[in-house]
């Protein structure tokens, strides 16, 4: 079975008295283990289809499939379990909260899935080590560069053994040398099993995937294996 199916995905938007189509009939199929890099120009409906893989928005028309459920329809609490059991996100800006330490921005999935403080910390710390940050629990975003904050980003997407990983231009905002550390980390949970999707503009980052899926006016133009 696979993990992820689309079935004739429509998304439209109303601004005002005008209608946007995002997407204009996605058919898509992703087995789990993939490493999927979805690239277009501006405009296109990358954004609006990974926010749809996330269960972020819902699709106008069409089905989604997830791990066997349609999801297509579901509720803001229903779609909200979902995340919380089943995916995890990494984001260009790294969507820390500022007050929270490194340990403690970790732990928010942890939080709401109600685990135990001491559960939560225990596995916090562990994460925080397996991405190279076990001396810096302590520190705030502030605190820390680009590239440390991205990868407190990705512990947290891992807090909750996600099986699929959601990247929104995971490296846009760090120099050549820091972004080729956090594709080697993103390589590393691909290889250790996690279905990775990932947004991005850039050849050399898609080239990393095993698949690019190209999109042009909310349409799949290309599908190919790299």
């Amino acid at each position: 079975m696979s993990l992820i199916e689309l079935r004739n995905l429509h998304k439209e938007y109303t601004m005002g008295t005008v209608s946007v189509h995002a997407l204009r009939g996605i058919d898509l199929t992703i087995e789990e283990g993939e490493y999927i890099a979805i690239m277009g120009p501006s405009g296109s409906g990358k954004s609006t289809l990974l926010n749809l893989l996330g269960c972020l928005d819902r699709p106008t028309t069409g089905n989604y499939i997830l791990g066997g459920e349609d999801v297509s329809m579901l509720d803001d609490d229903q779609l909200s379990a979902i995340r919380s059991r089943r995916l995890g996100f990494i984001f260009q800006s790294y969507n820390l909260i500022a007050q929270l330490s490194v340990l403690e921005n970790i732990e928010i999935p942890l939080f709401y899935q109600g685990q135990t403080e001491k559960a939560s910390r225990r596995r916090a710390q562990e994460l925080a080590g397996m991405v190279g940050l076990g001396g810096r629990v302590a520190h705030r975003p502030s605190e820390l560069s680009g590239g440390e904050q991205q990868r407190v980003a990705i512990a947290r997407a891992l807090a909750n053994d996600p099986l699929t990983i959601l990247a929104d231009e995971p490296t846009g905002n760090l120099d050549s040398i820091t972004g080729e550390e956090i594709l080697q980390l993103l390589d590393e949970l691909h290889l250790a099993g996690k279905t990775m999707i990932t947004v991005t503009h850039d050849e050399t980052v898609a080239a990393r995937a095993g698949r690019t899926i190209r999109l042009r006016d909310g349409r799949i133009e290309s599908d190919k294996m790299n």
